[in-house]
C-alpha cells in the first residue's frame, strides 16, 4: 500500500497531516506500507516525535514500512537527527550542532530521558538565561512531560522525542509523544469529567487540576512551563485524541481535529532571541525588588 505525505510543519496543519496518515493506515496488518515523501517539501524536525510514534505503531501491527522519494533537504534534516537511521539511512554528522536527536524511550527509561534532557536541551547555549532555581524547575517541568506519559497514558509502546534549533528563526523546538490512552480518557477515568478532547487538554494544563491520587502534586509542570513560555515569547502545543491546544503570549487556542491522534504530543517552542534573564519570585531579595 502506498500513501503520500505533505509538508509537515510545527503547527496544527502539521498534526492534521500526520493524523490523516495514521487514520489511513490504522487498519493495516501484515502489509508493505510505502510512504511517498516526494511532496514533503519541508519537515520540521521536532515533528519526528509524532511521526516516529505513528510509524512505530505501524511496525507493531507487523507491517513493513518504507519511506520513499525523500527530497534532499528533508533527507538531510532527518538523517542528521538520526530519524532515518531507523529506516535504512545512515546518520549524517551534525557539524552545526542544531539537532536534538530523535529517540525512543521505554517507560522505565526515566534515567536515560533525564540525561537526554540535560545533555541535549538544558546545556544548549541557545537557551535563555535562568537562575539555578528556575533552571531546576524548568528541567523538572520537561521531565514531568515524560512522567505524565508513563503514569497517565499507560503506553506500552514507549515515548518518542526529538527537537531542532533554527538559528534563522531564533527558535528551539522540542516535542515528546506517546501512544497511550490520551488526556481525555485519562481525565474521564480518574475524575468522571467527560470533556470534549480539546477541553480536556485545557483542563489538564491548569495548575490546580490533576488526575494524580494521594499526596502527589499534579499539573504544576505545564503551568510553570506555560508561564515561562509566555514571558519568553514562545509557545506550547498539545495534541491528544482529537483535541488540539496552543498557548502563546498568554492566549490559548483550542480546536477539534478531524481524527484522533493515538496518544498525546506535547511540543514546546522557545524563543532564543530572548535576552532576558529569568528568576523565580522566591529567589528575589529586597534589593532586587526595590
Amino acid at each position: 500500500m502506498k500513501f503520500s505525505l505533505p509538508e509537515i510543519r510545527h503547527n496544527q496543519a502539521g498534526f492534521e497531516a500526520l493524523i490523516t496518515l495514521q487514520e489511513q493506515t490504522k487498519d493495516c496488518l501484515f502489509d508493505d506500507i510505502a510512504i511517498d515523501m516526494g511532496t514533503t517539501g519541508w519537515f520540521d524536525a521536532d515533528m519526528c516525535a509524532a511521526f516516529g510514534a505513528i510509524l512505530y505503531r505501524m511496525g507493531e501491527n507487523l507491517n513493513t514500512v518504507k519511506l520513499t522519494n525523500i527530497r534532499p533537504n528533508v533527507e538531510n534534516i532527518l538523517s542528521k537527527n538520526g530519524f532515518l537511521s531507523h529506516y535504512g539511512r545512515e546518520v549524517i554528522p551534525d557539524h552545526w550542532g542544531t539537532t536534538i536527536p530523535y529517540r525512543r524511550f521505554d517507560v522505565k527509561d526515566d534515567r536515560y530521558f533525564a540525561d537526554y534532557i540535560e545533555t541535549e536541551l538544558m546545556r544548549r547555549s541557545e537557551m535563555p538565561a535562568m537562575s539555578p532555581g528556575l533552571l531546576k524547575k524548568f528541567r523538572e517541568s520537561i521531565f514531568e512531560i515524560f512522567s505524565n506519559a508513563v503514569l497517565h497514558s499507560r503506553t506500552e509502546q514507549g515515548i518518542f522525542s526529538c527537537g531542532q534549533f533554527f538559528p534563522a528563526r531564533h527558535q528551539l523546538d522540542f516535542s515528546v509523544a506517546d501512544l497511550g490512552i490520551g488526556i481525555r480518557q485519562n481525565v474521564k477515568e480518574n475524575t468522571g469529567l467527560d470533556f470534549a478532547p480539546e477541553d480536556a487538554i485545557a483542563w489538564a494544563t491548569e495548575g490546580r487540576n490533576t488526575t494524580k491520587r494521594g499526596q502527589i502534586p499534579g499539573g504544576l509542570g505545564l503551568k510553570l512551563l506555560g508561564e515561562f513560555i509566555d514571558l519568553n515569547g514562545g509557545c506550547i502545543q498539545i495534541t491528544s485524541d482529537a483535541g488540539y491546544w496552543r498557548r502563546e503570549k498568554g492566549k490559548t487556542v483550542a480546536a477539534r481535529l478531524s481524527q484522533p491522534f493515538p496518544g498525546t504530543v506535547v511540543s514546546v517552542e522557545i524563543n532564543t532571541a530572548d535576552t532576558q534573564s529569568y528568576v523565580l519570585t522566591s529567589e528575589l531579595s529586597e534589593a532586587d525588588i526595590f
